[in-house]
C-alpha cells in the first residue's frame, strides 16, 4: 500500500495554477493521477487534445469546469465526473470566477499516442501542436509542428 498527502507531492509545470502528478507519488503502472486546481481562466491542458491511447476521467471537487469538445462544451459541476474515451478530443478550462479543484485519472498510466491542436497565428490555422522544455529548464514552450512557431509558454 502507498498513501500520500496531495500537499507533500511537488507540483509541476502546467497550464493550470497547479497540477500535482499523485499517480507519480503513489507509483502508480497502470493509472495516471493528477491533481488540479485551476484559476479562472486556467485550463488543465494548453489546447484541445486526445489520447489515442488512453481514456482520461475528470472528478471535479470544487467548482466548474467546461470542456471544449469537436462537438461543442460540456460543463461539469462539483461532485460530478465526465470520461473522455481514447480518441475523443477535449481541452478543460475554468471559465468561472472560483477556483476549480479537481482529479484527473487517465488509463493506462503512460499515453504516447496523442494529438494537440492550437491556434497558430503565423500558419492562420489550427494545427498541431507540441511541448518542449526551454534551454533554461524553468519553462515549457507550445509551438506550432507545421512552422515551429511558439504560440504559448506554461512555468
Amino acid at each position: 500500500m502507498e498513501k500520500v498527502t496531495i500537499d507533500d507531492v511537488d507540483g509541476r509545470i502546467s497550464s493550470a495554477d497547479l497540477t500535482r502528478p499523485v499517480g507519480d507519488a503513489l507509483g502508480t503502472e497502470d493509472m495516471a493521477i493528477n491533481y488540479y486546481e485551476l484559476a479562472p481562466g486556467d485550463t488543465f491542458s494548453p489546447g484541445l487534445h486526445t489520447h489515442f491511447d488512453q481514456e482520461e476521467v475528470f472528478y471535479v471537487q470544487s467548482g466548474t469546469a467546461t470542456f471544449e469538445t469537436k462537438d461543442g462544451s460540456v460543463v461539469v459541476e462539483a461532485g460530478e465526473i465526465v470520461r473522455f474515451a481514447p480518441g475523443d478530443y477535449q481541452m478543460g478550462k475554468n471559465d468561472g470566477d472560483e477556483r476549480v479543484v479537481a482529479l484527473a485519472l487517465g488509463a493506462p498510466g503512460e499515453s504516447e499516442d496523442g494529438e494537440l491542436l492550437r491556434n497558430c497565428p503565423e500558419c492562420g490555422a489550427q494545427t498541431q501542436h507540441w511541448m518542449r522544455m526551454t534551454d533554461g529548464g524553468d519553462e515549457v514552450e507550445v509551438y506550432c509542428l507545421t512552422c515551429d512557431t511558439v504560440t504559448g509558454t506554461m512555468d
